[in-house]
């Protein structure tokens, strides 16, 4: 029995029919044209050797007496037939009508006296240029057992590296519990309480230092020298010059920032990778900072479009993975920051600028709280408290009316950059689909996968119904971005600053010019004396003719100085 953590169960406290709470992906895949099998069998053959590798797909729900503290896993055994369903779809169907399928797909909650996850294979796609029989996947995972780089993790232990499925060790069959007694799930939720309200405790130094840390240095003006050193690195004395951006304040309210339905609308591009890390290195652009500016070109282009283009900027809410290197738990280990995007500067070159040093000033705020803040916390009564609060919002409009704090979500999940296989077929695509909730109807997600940047667009169908359109975009701000012009960078200053501070230094022998000069000291002083009697002569006579001449002469210098 494990109990979820307080970010866990709130996915599950905030589902609604409105507000689905599972994450997942499209994925395209192909076989060889002499292919004959049966691709949904050889899926639940190739899952049934992958189960005991994957613990996320093997537990259920048990959920607390009279629903007062978070629910715990329990281990379960998935029953294949009813986790991978096949759809067969008109022949010679292609990526629009499977992206017509995750629409509607999306909506549908998981059944959550089972495992959390479904898999849907669809048979029926147009062949590949020589014949090979593709198929497609789209996979459901409940965001209460995984956040984005544990998804990515649980897709390792599934996929494989070639086409051979490599061997899985036998594992002996763990011991099922039957139904957990009540005193034992009381026991170890009070247990689970204590333990929390006591991390709390001792942690509670460690987050006033941080915290007065942070307001020292915005006060100092830390986080704005951050930023502006990102302008001046990019723009120098351009336009922007050395401002800072803030990503604080709130976002300007669009059709995105309303009460969703319970329809959703997905798209799906990709962009070549290699191409993409080329362009971004030349303007010293991270890869997160080239999506956020792709993003932001494709959102002005989408609202000049359907209107109206807020004369603010649009801003993302962007998870932040607060994960450990090498940590594959399945759990969620994440939470969210805001960034502007930028999307009121016409100017591409301008707009990327804005989007670096916006990221950069995040990042400065990010770095001294992000320990601070908590994926676990005490959880009694909090199931009736927010899934009331929950309820209220959705059915109340709140979304409507108050002011948003973002109008989207950009989440930028590293994923494997070489081919991978499921069941003897290869992967072709890795398109994300996440989550919209009230006041936030447009997620974009992407992932690394091979040679491409694979792109999820999921949407409210009732406040963005043109997804297609926006991956249109997409694509489009992908190649204003790779046409970009570089801001010459001020290298040669450098290494000019070094050469001659040094070099004049070393000019010394001065001092030994100082004794040759005292022995002539009396004929140099018979030579002064006469030329002060000159100087003294000249000033007299060339006084009265050359002020004229100079009067003359004084409007042309003034021009050409012009």
């Amino acid at each position: 029995m494990k109990q979820l953590s307080g970010l866990d169960a709130s996915f599950l406290y905030l589902e609604t029919a409105e507000m689905p709470m599972h994450v997942g992906a499209l994925h395209q895949f192909e076989l060889p044209a002499s292919y004959r099998g049966n691709f949904l069998d050889d899926m639940r053959a190739h899952m049934a050797t992958r189960i005991p590798l994957a613990p996320a797909l093997r537990r259920k729900l048990a959920w607390m007496p009279l629903n007062l503290a978070a629910p715990v896993w329990i281990d379960a055994e998935p029953d294949l037939d009813e986790h991978i369903v096949g759809i067969t779809l008109p022949a010679g169907s292609g990526l629009a009508e499977l992206e017509e399928q995750v629409g509607e797909l999306h909506p549908v909650l998981l059944d959550r006296s089972r495992p959390l996850w479904k898999f849907h294979v669809f048979d029926g796609l147009e062949p590949g240029p020589n014949g090979e029989k593709r198929y497609a996947l789209y996979t459901q995972l409940h965001h209460a057992a995984v956040d984005g780089q544990a998804a990515v993790a649980l897709a390792q232990a599934i996929l494989d590296l070639g086409p051979e499925p490599r061997e899985i060790p036998t594992r002996p069959a763990r011991e099922r519990k039957g139904q957990l007694a009540m005193t034992e799930m009381l026991r170890g939720a009070l247990s689970n309480q204590l333990d929390q309200l006591g991390n709390l405790v001792k942690a509670l130094p460690a987050a006033v230092g941080a915290l007065s840390q942070v307001a020292a240095q915005t006060a100092g003006g830390a986080v704005s020298e951050t930023a502006a050193s990102v302008w001046s690195r990019i723009k120098g004395n351009g336009p922007m010059g050395g401002k800072s951006v803030s990503n604080l304040g709130l976002a300007p309210r669009t059709r995105l920032n309303a009460t969703v339905s319970d329809t959703r609308a997905f798209a799906a591009v990709s962009l070549p990778l290699a191409e993409l890390n080329a362009v971004r290195r030349r303007h010293h652009a991270s890869l997160n900072d080239a999506v956020l500016m792709i993003c932001s070109s494709a959102l002005r282009r989408h609202f000049a479009k359907h209107g109206p283009l807020p004369r603010k900027s649009l801003v993302a809410a962007v998870p932040i993975s607060l994960r450990s290197k090498g940590d594959t738990a399945s759990n969620n280990q994440a939470s969210m920051s805001v960034i502007s995007l930028g999307t009121h500067i016409a100017d591409p070159a301008r707009r990327l600028a804005h989007v670096m040093a916006a990221s950069a000033s995040m990042k400065a705020t990010l770095g001294s709280v992000k320990s601070l803040l908590p994926t676990d916390f005490p959880s009694m009564g909090v199931p009736w408290l927010m899934e009331g609060l929950t309820a209220i919002y959705g059915r109340a409009g709140v979304a409507d009316r108050i002011p948003p704090v973002a109008n989207l979500v950009i989440s930028n999940v590293p994923g494997p950059t070489v081919p991978l296989y499921m069941a003897g077929a290869k992967m072709l695509t890795n398109y994300p689909t996440s989550i919209v909730v009230h006041g936030v109807a447009l997620n974009i997600t992407v992932q690394t996968y091979n040679e491409s940047l694979d792109v999820g667009i999921i949407a409210c169908a009732q406040a963005m119904p043109e997804v297609d359109e926006f991956a249109a975009h997409v694509e489009t701000s992908f190649l204003e971005f790779k046409g970009l012009p570089v801001a010459p960078e001020p290298v040669p200053a450098r290494p000019a600053r070094k050469v001659p501070a040094k070099k004049a230094a070393v000019k010394k022998p001065a001092a030994k010019q100082a004794p040759a000069k005292k022995a002539p000291a009396s004929k140099a002083v018979v030579k002064k004396t006469p030329a002060k009697k000159a100087t003294a002569k000249k000033p007299a006579k060339p006084v009265p003719k050359v002020t004229p001449k100079a009067r003359a002469s004084a409007p042309t210098a003034k021009r050409s100085s012009r």
